[in-house]
C-alpha cells in the first residue's frame, strides 16, 4: 500500500478543499435561483446515485491493489471504527432508554456520511492513489453503515433477514463495489475502451455530487 504524506499544511489544504466548497455554494445558489429548472436537480442526483457514482467506485476498484497486504490494516482500521461508534450508540440507548424511531435517527446521523464530499477531498489531496484507497474504504463502509442504519431502524418490528439483507443487496453503491472487486480479483482487464469510458463517467460524478449537495 503506497505511503502518503503524514501532514498536510494548511495553504495545500486551503487550496485543495476550497474548489470543493465552491461548488457546494455554486450548486446552492443555482438551486436558490432555479437554474436550469426545479426538475434538473432531482434528476441530476439520480443520475450520479444509480450511474456515474458507481462507475466511480466499480473503475476504482477494478483497478485497486487488493491483494496488497496492508489491505488489512485498513480494514482493520474501519471495522474498529465503525464498532467503536456502534458500541457507543448501543450504549446510549440502554443508558436512556430511546424509542427505536430516535435511536435510529440518531444512529443515521452519527455513521452515514458525505461521500462525495469525502471522496472529493481525498482526491483533491492524494490524488489517484488516495481516491483508490478511498473508494476501498467505501466498499467496507457502505454495505456495514447501510445494515446498521436498516437495523436501527427496525428492531423493534423484529424485521425478517430477508427484508434487512434486500435493501443492502440493492444498494447501486454496493453493487457497483462488488463487480469491480469481482472483476479485479478474476483478473479481467476492462478492453475495448470500456476503461475509457468508465473513467469519463467517473470523472463526472465527484463534481454532480458537490453541486447537488
Amino acid at each position: 500500500m503506497p505511503n502518503h504524506r503524514r501532514g498536510v499544511s494548511v495553504s495545500v489544504l486551503f487550496e485543495a478543499l476550497w474548489p470543493l466548497f465552491a461548488l457546494i455554494v455554486g450548486g446552492y445558489l443555482l438551486r436558490r435561483r432555479g437554474f436550469p429548472g426545479e426538475a434538473f436537480w432531482p434528476a441530476a442526483e439520480r443520475l450520479n446515485y444509480f450511474i456515474l457514482f458507481p462507475a466511480l467506485l466499480f473503475a476504482s476498484l477494478a483497478k485497486a491493489p487488493l491483494r496488497d497486504p496492508g489491505l488489512g490494516r485498513l480494514a482493520l482500521a474501519v471495522a474498529l471504527g465503525l464498532g467503536g461508534a456502534w458500541l457507543a450508540l448501543l450504549a446510549s440507548r440502554r443508558l436512556r432508554a430511546w424509542s427505536a424511531a430516535r435511536f435510529g435517527a440518531l444512529a443515521q446521523g452519527v455513521l452515514r456520511f458525505n461521500t462525495y464530499l469525502g471522496l472529493a477531498a481525498v482526491g483533491s489531496l492524494y490524488g489517484k492513489q488516495g481516491l483508490t484507497l478511498a473508494a476501498l474504504m467505501l466498499a467496507l463502509m457502505v454495505p456495514t453503515v447501510n445494515l446498521m442504519s436498516v437495523w436501527a431502524l427496525t428492531a423493534e418490528r423484529g424485521i425478517s433477514a430477508r427484508a434487512l439483507l434486500l435493501p443492502i443487496l440493492k444498494n447501486p453503491l454496493i453493487l457497483a463495489c462488488a463487480a469491480g472487486a469481482l472483476v479485479n480479483l478474476a483478473g479481467f482487464e476492462l478492453g475495448g475502451g470500456s476503461a475509457r469510458l468508465f473513467d469519463l463517467l467517473a470523472v463526472a460524478s465527484l463534481p454532480l455530487g458537490l453541486l447537488c449537495v
